[in-house]
């Protein structure tokens, strides 16, 4: 762990569902400009918590059942997944020091 993986649909089905850690995953498209604003805080974030947290990215344009599945409207959302629930969501981009403090709260928890 410790870095962000892009998943497929199958992909993404398995790693929620058997995942012991929380699971960060941040709904984005390469066309998005404030998705690519945050997609390093992200990437700081999966190294910061190693162990404790898995990151995942899925592209909206190639995985868009799992879009409509969670209803992602907007993007970037980012979903905090814990024991294979939908524990937090975060919309839009915001500073690092916003996105790790609720990370922070999930994993805390």
């Amino acid at each position: 762990m410790g870095q962000v993986k892009e998943v497929t649909a199958q992909e993404f089905e398995q790693i929620i569902s058997e995942s012991s850690v929380p699971v960060l995953v941040d709904f984005w498209a390469p066309w998005c400009a404030p998705c690519r604003m945050i997609a390093p805080i992200v990437d700081e974030l999966a190294a910061e918590n190693g162990e404790k947290l898995q990151v995942l990215k899925v592209n909206i344009d190639n995985e868009q059942a799992i879009a409509r599945k969670f209803s992602i409207r907007s993007i970037p959302t980012l979903l905090i997944f814990k024991n294979g629930q939908v524990e937090d969501t975060l919309v839009g981009a915001m500073s690092k020091q916003a996105m790790a403090g609720r990370v922070d709260q999930v994993l805390a928890a």
